[in-house]
């Protein structure tokens, strides 16, 4: 599948796409640009998307990233966006296990990031995309130099009862057999109208990411199913070990969003609060998708994300 270029979001200018293959089979979709022309050099930063996602949505992201000097890798998980699905449903978001993912970002990383761009690596990772990062730090270490995670999916939004009554019920379906199954509730619808969106406040982008999907249906994906939550339950649950915190040595910024109404604030902010190597900020009155958010809001974004990348000890190459 080629990137998809609409007038409301066009692929920007000198984008090479195509895709990679990790060791157990998937095909992952990827797509690269090299920094804008006449920005001096910082390095390179691969974008770790959201579950639901897909690499078009952030075009305006590859953008802004270029004309700071960074060459920009996107790529879709295995299971959404122009990558290989795992279910004969091509719209139940579904995957295994968390680690599976990890073979996602790897395959990207050597593949393309370290084998098509200069140092120093960085990681903007978004929601699902910042656990994953966090799961798979001890690894990465040697790969990624710092990473900022957005809004990132650390506990669910009741961060109590009902999310724990929400993993206990994943489980029990999962091993009744109903794995591949809608969570209850859960449909194939790809996206909600905006007066009913708990993403963002702005009607523009929110319209934009539409607009995608109604060009190129098969980019969306639906709710997702219990395997794919009884494997963020069992990733998350992973967070809270007392070793987790220290065990994080990748320097870390996390931006959660003050009015978030999808991932819990307060779980962000209590791993924080256990991790040395990481720094917390919150943005008041934004919502989830903070890199999709008003005008004040990102600017916000952006003013912490140029204070913590490419950092000192890489400002001056």
């Amino acid at each position: 599948m080629t990137l998809v270029d609409i007038p409301e979001n066009p692929v920007p200018g000198g984008a090479v796409s195509g895709f990679v293959e990790t060791p157990d089979g998937v095909r992952i979709r990827y797509a690269r640009w090299a920094h804008a022309e006449g920005a001096r050099r910082r390095g390179t930063v691969t974008i770790l998307q959201g579950r639901a996602e897909f690499i078009e949505k952030y075009f305006e992201v590859v953008q802004d990233l270029r004309k700071r000097g960074f060459a920009v890798i996107a790529f879709d998980w295995r299971g959404q966006g122009g990558s290989g699905r795992l279910l004969k449903s091509p719209v139940r978001g579904h995957v295994r296990r968390f680690s599976d993912y990890f073979a996602d970002l790897h395959t990207v990383l050597k593949q393309v990031s370290l084998a098509e761009y200069p140092g120093p690596h960085f990681a903007l990772a978004h929601s699902t995309g910042a656990a994953i990062l966090l799961a798979d730090t001890a690894r990465l270490r040697t790969m990624i130099d710092r990473a900022v995670l957005t809004a990132p999916l650390t506990g669910l939004l009741d961060w109590g009862r009902r999310e724990s009554w929400a993993f206990r019920t994943a489980c029990l379906l999962k091993y009744s057999g109903f794995g591949r199954m809608f969570i209850p509730g859960g449909n194939a619808r790809l996206y909600e109208q905006f007066e009913d969106n708990v993403q963002t406040s702005d009607r523009r982008r929110y319209q934009r990411a539409l607009a995608v999907l109604d060009k190129e249906p098969a980019l969306g994906i639906g709710s997702p199913t219990v395997g794919w939550l009884h494997a963020a339950g069992r990733c998350l649950l992973s967070f809270r070990q007392r070793r987790f915190g220290p065990s994080v040595s990748l320097p870390v910024l996390v931006i959660a969003a003050g009015a978030d109404r999808i991932v819990s604030t307060p779980a962000a902010e209590d791993l924080v609060s256990r991790t040395k190597a990481a720094g917390y900020l919150e943005i008041p009155g934004a919502q989830h998708e903070l890199m999709m958010e008003a005008d004040p809001i990102r600017n916000q974004f952006w003013a912490a994300f140029d204070a913590f990348i490419p950092g000192r000890e890489f400002d001056s190459l």
